[in-house]
């Protein structure tokens, strides 16, 4: 009888909620509207009012689907294209591109149909039929390319052209995770469920399954390194940004190399090809390794690696017809970070036109690329960067090439906005104070906030300017990080908080509460070195002035309060990092007048 009244209840209330249902609507950035605040209604069928449909296309971003133009019952989750979203679930990841989005609000089922004339069909797909194509993406560096992140199950799938079996590809050999398809050819065989990057070139018959693990450790290893063996690697750092990447600078000797995922050989990848190449796994070529000092990169999702050679330059600057000279003979001159003497940077106003970044006031090495305002420049390429007028502060790793132009805009108002703020809604912002001295540090002496529990949706915090979702920074890290536009909610721990928050830098932290917001510290003021680090951190705090006893606290990327202790203030601390393993972190050093948050890195 108790099972009967279960299932009579859970039929009970999906009547109930059929019945209250009176719209359906994608809300969030991906979104035609772009924002939080306003729904683009979908088209509620007239057989089935449980099913609702929309062609519409998206911008890259996050979204959810939500009743009424309410926040009362709204669904999500992390699957895309297809998934079942639950009633506060997470935000679903899209992709741009003119889409058929399909919901049940009953049962929570949604796809997203990219509107494309080529698709993967069969058992292994999430509609698993040999009736209904996923679309696939197309590159838009080469029309030949499609592409498609999608869980996939054990079974057979092909591709196919117009959702049509007039022209179909597959293989008959039967190759997995990569192979070349053709015409007609035989089922492929997804060898095991899991999550993968699906690619296609339609002109070649190139196709890859690229599986996308979350992995524990990725390290290089082989006579190259510095043990020198195949039984140990050097490992690489997960980027804290791009869960994807992991890096490590080391000395390499002559010799080979393969990157290989936790310390095992289950999974390997190797290659002929240096200094930068794509890993094929289980390749029978190792890499082969020219000595040197390099800045090592491996994608695990892309499989691209790279070996940087890492050069010290004795000065940097950006050239061209887009700066105040207005030409390429003078430079403006970038300046080199205390922390790392690859990291440059400059506050200066651009015009339209063309730009590089030039080591040593000369020619044999400068950077270019075609991408803008953020992107990565090939060593003595010859595309220019295409810039647009307007000031910038502007970044560049001389070891990767990545740059960055980043708008600089002094706003009226910046404010705290989130369920777990003060406020407790994403509508009403709580006002952040502007320094005196510096339009784009804003702090906070004292607020409250709550608990975010992971399992609710749309909890946490972000910044936001204006009081509007035009400009907002978000991130992942408590309680200190980088903001980013667009960024994911801030996770809080319940608790009162003085903030900092830099809208040129986009670094904010939360830390003990504070006296007066006015002697709260720019970020940017203060070095921190080495980092990354291996046994102890030094901080230079000159520019701050603190006198007497101050709290040191260290924390996980996760926001763990791993260290808490007490130090007499000197304008150089150094702190013992030798017990913490390698990941990254963020420091806090304050008292009731200043509060100091800056990010390292644990590398041995």
């Amino acid at each position: 009888m108790k099972r009967h009244l279960l299932l009579l209840s859970f039929f009970f209330s999906c009547a109930m909620l059929s019945a209250q249902v009176t719209s359906v609507g994608i809300i969030g950035t991906g979104s035609p509207i772009g924002d939080w605040d306003t729904d683009v209604d979908m088209v509620q069928d007239e057989v089935d009012t449980s099913m609702w449909t929309l062609d519409v296309t998206l911008n890259a971003g996050v979204l959810k689907f939500r009743a009424n133009d309410s926040w009362d019952v709204n669904w999500g989750a992390t699957d895309f294209p297809n998934g079942i979203g639950e009633q506060g679930g997470p935000d679903i990841p899209v992709y741009p591109g003119d889409y058929t989005i399909s919901f049940n609000h009953v049962t929570g089922e949604y796809s997203f149909n990219y509107d494309s004339d080529i698709g993967i069909i069969g058992p292994a797909t999430p509609i698993g039929d040999w009736d209904t194509d996923v679309n696939m993406f197309r590159d838009t560096a080469d029309v030949n390319k499609f592409w498609l992140p999608v869980n996939l199950n054990m079974g057979d799938c092909k591709f196919r052209k117009d959702d049509a079996w007039d022209r179909d590809w597959g293989n008959d050999a039967g190759d997995f995770p990569s192979g070349v398809a053709t015409v007609g050819g035989g089922n492929i065989p997804v060898a095991s469920s899991g999550f993968y990057v699906v690619t296609l070139d339609t002109l070649t018959g190139e196709y890859s399954f690229g599986e996308q693990i979350d992995y524990e450790g990725i390290g290089l290893i082989g006579t190259a390194t510095s043990i020198g063996d195949w039984d140990t690697d050097v490992d690489l750092v997960k980027d804290a940004n791009n869960p994807s990447l992991w890096t490590g600078s080391f000395t390499l000797n002559d010799g080979e190399a393969k990157f290989r995922a936790n310390d095992s050989w289950d999974i390997n990848w190797g290659g002929p090809d240096f200094p930068t190449g794509v890993g094929i796994q289980g390749s029978a070529d190792n890499i082969p390794v020219v000595a040197g000092d390099y800045f090592v990169s491996f994608n695990t999702e892309t499989l691209e690696y790279s070996f940087s050679e890492i050069v010290e330059y004795e000065s940097m600057g950006i050239i061209g017809d887009a700066t105040e000279f207005g030409e390429w003979e003078t430079e403006v001159p970038m300046e080199k970070d205390a922390n790392d003497p690859h990291m440059w940077f400059v506050q200066t106003i651009l015009n339209d036109g063309e730009a590089k970044f030039r080591a040593n006031n000369n020619w044999d090495n400068s950077w270019g690329g075609p991408e803008f305002p953020i992107g990565v420049g090939e060593l003595n390429g010859t595309t220019n960067i295409p810039v647009t007028g307007a000031e910038y502060r502007v970044s560049f790793n001389s070891i990767t090439g990545e740059y960055v132009f980043e708008e600089v805009i002094e706003y009226e108002t910046v404010g705290i906005v989130g369920l777990s703020g003060e406020n407790m809604d994403w509508d009403t912002d709580l006002a952040m104070d502007v320094d005196a001295d510096d339009p784009h540090l804003w702090t906070i002496a004292s607020t409250t906030v709550s608990d975010t529990d992971p399992d609710v949706g749309d909890q946490g915090v972000k910044f936001r300017a204006e009081a509007d979702w035009t400009v907002n920074w978000g991130s992942d890290t408590w309680p200190d990080g980088v903001g980013v536009q667009d960024g994911s909610n801030i996770p809080t721990v319940a608790g009162t908080y003085g903030v900092v928050f830099n809208s040129l830098t986009g670094e904010y932290a939360f830390g003990d509460p504070i006296s007066s917001t006015q002697d709260v510290v720019n970020p940017s003021a203060v070095s921190l070195f080495p980092n990354p680090a291996q046994d102890v951190i030094s901080v230079n705090l000159e520019s701050v002035g603190m006198q007497g006893v101050v709290n040191v606290k260290v924390f996980e990327a996760s926001g763990r309060n791993v260290r808490r202790i007490q130090m007499n203030y000197n304008e150089l601390m150094t702190i013992s990092i030798a017990d913490l393993v390698d990941g990254n972190y963020y420091l806090q050093i304050a008292n009731d007048q200043y509060l100091v948050a800056k990010q390292f890195v644990v590398s041995r």
